[in-house]
């Protein structure tokens, strides 16, 4: 463990300094007899996946759900987190009696790679060094995240998922899992996401990791090396970035132009407003969970991610012949993946074929409506997952049992 300061203060910051050995988690160990080939033209060996697991897998090993993790996300979607003593981040939708229930359902969540919370990332130990990868981690995708999730599956003895599901990035990886390995889906959740990430996404993520290398702590990435930590440029980045996963409206409904503690202004810049004061508290609670190389890497591969370019820039040519069937879900005031994105997704799932099925909420929460108490959601995904569960025979397998 490294020793850090922010504001005079000392932190043992435990999560991504031990990062080959997370908390309270499964491992899943590849060596260099099962490298991981990465679009980049190398190969990751040897690599580990950490995950989480909830419900039972059953006889037939039918009801497998994947869930996959957005950007700042990891494998404790519905169970508390070791470093935040929080519970997990969509314990609004897994759980028992939940939408995706795990009373029916044997729910994966494994942490992507290049994270930070326990699979091989740039906090990983370099085998060849054995110091942190730092920089010299090679740069992944979306898709290398869900070739490794596969070969966790493998690894699993999982020939095929019921279904997958996740939001913003984990959105992402549905969508490329669909394309990937169509004949290992039976259903698909994409929710608020998008096939390609916009120039204006891009733009918000290169403001992002230009704040992390701004911070004379980072030292080119070799910060672990030298037992600094760049906590303010990763708070920054935090703060812009959490404010695209808002909308106008739910800010103004929380905090509109209040003032934090006091009655007037200070004329100065202390966090004399609310809004300020939350930002503030986003950026440093983020820094006391994540990596600031794993950040630059992640949204990278967002950035990279062009489902349409893997198939001749023709949408519907990655999906064509696909047996899955889709639910796709977008959020009115979602101004970061917008529903123009998903109805993209809509048409071209149209076009090739595909069972689809499509709903816009109405909500002002913004782009984090996905992990948040929206009931017409949670009525949709249980909707969606009983009648694909009918259709699979789960429940006849169950009664069965």
């Amino acid at each position: 463990m490294v020793e850090v300061s922010l504001s005079g203060r000392t932190e043992t910051v435990a999560a991504i300094r031990d990062a080959d050995h997370p908390r309270d988690s499964l491992i899943a160990r590849f060596g260099a007899d099962k490298p991981l080939k990465l679009d980049a033209g190398v190969s990751l060996s040897p690599f580990q996946i950490a995950y989480k697991t909830y419900g039972t897998l059953n006889a037939e090993r039918s009801n497998a759900v994947l869930v996959c993790h957005a950007l700042t996300g990891d494998q404790h979607a519905a169970s508390i987190h070791p470093v935040t003593g929080k519970m997990g981040w969509w314990e609004t939708l897994v759980g028992p009696g939940k939408p995706i229930d795990t009373e029916r359902y044997f729910v994966i969540c494994p942490n992507v790679v290049g994270a930070c919370m326990g699979t091989t990332g740039p906090a990983s130990t370099n085998p060849k060094t054995g110091k942190p990868w730092g920089l010299d981690f090679p740069v992944v995708t979306i898709r290398d995240m869900v070739r490794a999730q596969a070969m966790l599956l493998d690894h699993l003895g999982i020939e095929s998922l019921f279904a997958v599901a996740g939001g913003s990035m984990g959105g992402m990886q549905v969508l490329q899992w669909a394309a990937s390995y169509p004949e290992r889906v039976f259903a698909a959740l994409p929710i608020a996401c998008s096939t390609r990430h916009s120039a204006q996404n891009i733009a918000f993520h290169e403001v992002g990791r230009q704040a992390v290398m701004a911070d004379p702590e980072w030292r080119q990435g070799r910060y672990l090396l030298e037992g600094t930590n760049p906590r303010r440029g990763l708070a920054v980045a935090r703060m812009g970035a959490h404010i695209t996963y808002l909308s106008d409206a739910a800010l103004h409904r929380k905090f509109g132009r209040k003032f934090q503690d006091r009655e007037n202004p200070t004329f100065s810049f202390d966090a004399d407003f609310e809004v300020e004061s939350y930002l503030r508290h986003q950026g440093i609670s983020f820094v006391e969970r994540f990596d600031a190389n794993s950040y630059l890497y992640l949204t990278r591969a967002m950035d990279y991610f062009d489902l349409a370019a893997d198939y001749d820039g023709v949408l519907a040519n990655g999906f064509k012949g696909a047996p899955t069937r889709f639910c796709v879900i977008s959020f009115t005031s979602d101004w970061l993946f917008p529903t123009s994105d998903s109805r993209a997704i809509v048409h071209a799932l149209n076009a090739a074929g595909a069972r689809v099925s499509f709903a816009e909420i109405v909500t002002d929460k913004g782009h984090d409506a996905f992990l948040l108490d929206e009931p017409e959601m949670f009525a949709i995904v249980r909707g969606f997952l009983d009648g694909a569960g009918a259709a699979r025979g789960l429940d006849a397998k169950a009664a069965a049992g």
